[in-house]
C-alpha cells in the first residue's frame, strides 16, 4: 500500500517539502502520496498580502503579517533556491532587495514550474492531528472552509509547515488599555501611510521594530521612539528617532520608561514583540514547545519530533537562512522517509540535538549565529542530493549585510551583492530605497538597461 504524507501549510516551508518529493519523483524514484493543506486561497504563506487583520472571511485567524511597502530586509542572494535562480525566473539579473510582491512571484515560480499545485488543497484548515500507536497512522481532521465540511484522513507521516510568525506575542503594560491613541501588534500593521505626521512608539528592538520604524519614517511619520527590553539597536538613526529603555506605564498620550524619561504626545503604540510558536491542531504529546531560537529543543536535526520522528517540523527555528534552509530540511526529511537516511534511536537523536542546543546557548553575537546556522545547513545539504549551495559565500554575504546596516540603516537596501549560483552582481535599483514609494512588481522590474554594479 502506498504511504501517505500530510503537509500542513503551503508557505515556503511546505512548498519546500512538495518540491523535494517532486524532485525525487522526476528522477524516477517512487515516492509516497502527498497531500498539502493550506487554509489560505493560494500558496505563499506569509508572503501573501491581505488587508485583513484579526479574522479572515471564514472567521479563521489571519495568517499574514505582511504589510504594504514591505521590502526584503536581507539580500535576496542569501535566500536563493539552489535549483532555481532569480535570473532564471525573471530572465535577467534584478536588484538585491526586492519588495514582497517580487519575492512572492519568485517563490511561486519555482513550484508552478515543478507542477506541484495538484497536491494542494486550498481553503482547507487543519483542526486536529492524532497518532495511533497500534496502527502507526496519523488521523488528520480538516475543515473545507468553502464547502463548510469536515474531512478526516489517515497518513503515515505529517510535516508541520505552518510557520511561526503569525501568532502575536503581546505583553501588557500599565495603562495601555486607556491609551488615547492607536495600539496594535506588528502582525496587524498594514500601511505606513496611516502614521504620516504622527509620533509612533515601537516596543521592541529586533527586525520588525527597525523595519516598521523606517517604513513609517519613509512615509512621513513625524517622530519615532523605540522602547527596548535589553539594549538599544544602536544604529545611526535620523534626528526624529530616539531609543528608550522598557516602557513602564502609559497615562493619556504620555509614555513613561524604566529610566524615568517620558515620551509626550504619542499617537500610536506598535508592539514589535515577536511571535509564538503556535500549533493548536497538535495534541500535547506532538506539540513543539519553544521560544523563537536557532535550534529548538527535542527536534533531531531541527526537524524530527524525537518522541515520534514520523512527525516533522520544517522552518520551526529562528532564521538567518530562510528559503534554502527550508529546502535543506525538506530534502533531508524526504530522504529519511524514502529510507535513504536511517535515523538513530531516540537517545542518540536527543544527544545530537542537545549538543546543538548547548552550542547555540554559547553564541555571543550575530556573526557567531550566522556561522552556527551555516554549519547546520551545511550538515543537512551534505547528506542529500540537494544542488550545490555555497553556504560559506552565503555566510559571507550575511556578515557583509550586517555591516552595511550599521553603516546606514536607511541606505543598506541600495547595496548590491553577487549571486552565489551565477556569480552575477545585482544591478543597482533605479530608485534609492528611501525614494521608492511604489512597491509593486511592475515598478520594481522597470529597470533601465545598465551594467551590473561593481
Amino acid at each position: 500500500m502506498t504511504k501517505r504524507i500530510a503537509v500542513i501549510g503551503a508557505g515556503p516551508s511546505g512548498l519546500a517539502v512538495l518540491r523535494a518529493f517532486e524532485s525525487a519523483r522526476a528522477k524516477g524514484t517512487e515516492v509516497p502520496e502527498v497531500v498539502c493543506y493550506e487554509k489560505q486561497e493560494n500558496w505563499g504563506g506569509l508572503w501573501n498580502y491581505t488587508w485583513r487583520t484579526g479574522l479572515d472571511e471564514f472567521g479563521e485567524p489571519v495568517h499574514g503579517s505582511m504589510y504594504r511597502y514591505l521590502w526584503s530586509n536581507g539580500p535576496k542572494e542569501c535566500l536563493e533556491f539552489a535549483d532555481y535562480s532569480f535570473e532564471e525566473h525573471f530572465g535577467r539579473p534584478i536588484p538585491s532587495y526586492p519588495p514582497r510582491a517580487v519575492l512572492h512571484d519568485y517563490i511561486a515560480g519555482r513550484v508552478e514550474k515543478s507542477g506541484v499545485r495538484k497536491y494542494c488543497k486550498f481553503n482547507h484548515a487543519v483542526r486536529d492531528v492524532e497518532w495511533d500507536a497500534e496502527t502507526e497512522k496519523f488521523t488528520v481532521q480538516v475543515k473545507d472552509l468553502v464547502a463548510k465540511k469536515h474531512l478526516s484522513e489517515e497518513f503515515d507521516y505529517v510535516f508541520v509547515c505552518n510557520g511561526h510568525f503569525s501568532t502575536p506575542n503581546v505583553p501588557v503594560f500599565e495603562g495601555v488599555e486607556k491609551f488615547l491613541g492607536r495600539v496594535l501588534h506588528a502582525h496587524d500593521f498594514r500601511c505606513a501611510d496611516e502614521f504620516a505626521g504622527k509620533h509612533v512608539l515601537l516596543i521592541g528592538s529586533s527586525y520588525s521594530a527597525e523595519d516598521i520604524a523606517t517604513q513609517c519614517h519613509k512615509y512621513g511619520a513625524k517622530q519615532i521612539t523605540f522602547s527596548y527590553r535589553t539594549k538599544p539597536m544602536g544604529f545611526e538613526w535620523p534626528e526624529s528617532f530616539s531609543e528608550r529603555p522598557l516602557l513602564t506605564k502609559v497615562v493619556g498620550k504620555t509614555c513613561y520608561f524604566k529610566d524615568g524619561s517620558t515620551a509626550e504626545n504619542v499617537d500610536a503604540i506598535i508592539f514589535c514583540t515577536g511571535y509564538l510558536n503556535h500549533y493548536p491542531f497538535l495534541p500535547d504529546d506532538l506539540r513543539l514547545e519553544t521560544r523563537n531560537r536557532l535550534f529548538p529543543p527535542n527536534l533531531y536535526k531541527g526537524i524530527f519530533w524525537e518522541p515520534n520522528p514520523r512527525l516533522m517540523y520544517i522552518g520551526a527555528q529562528d532564521q538567518f537562512y530562510t528559503f534554502n534552509m527550508f529546502d535543506a530540511q525538506a530534502w533531508y526529511a524526504r530522504d529519511v522517509v524514502l529510507g535513504r537516511i536511517a535515523l538513530p534511536d531516540q537517545t542518540a537523536m536527543h544527544a545530537d540535538s542537545e549538543s546543538w542546543v548547548r552550542r547555540e546557548e554559547a553564541l555571543e553575537d550575530a556573526e557567531q549565529m550566522i556561522d552556527f546556522q551555516t554549519d547546520y545547513v551545511r550538515e543537512l545539504i551534505e547528506a542529500t542530493d540537494y544542488p550545490r549551495l555555497d553556504v560559506d559565500e552565503v555566510a559571507r554575504l550575511f556578515k557583509e549585510w550586517e555591516h552595511h546596516k550599521v553603516e546606514g540603516i536607511l541606505t543598506y537596501r541600495n547595496r548590491s551583492y553577487p549571486s552565489t549560483l551565477t556569480g552575477t552582481v545585482a544591478p543597482v535599483h533605479h530608485t534609492p530605497w528611501m525614494e521608492a514609494l511604489d512597491d509593486s512588481l511592475e515598478a520594481f522590474l522597470n529597470q533601465p538597461s545598465q551594467q551590473a554594479a561593481e
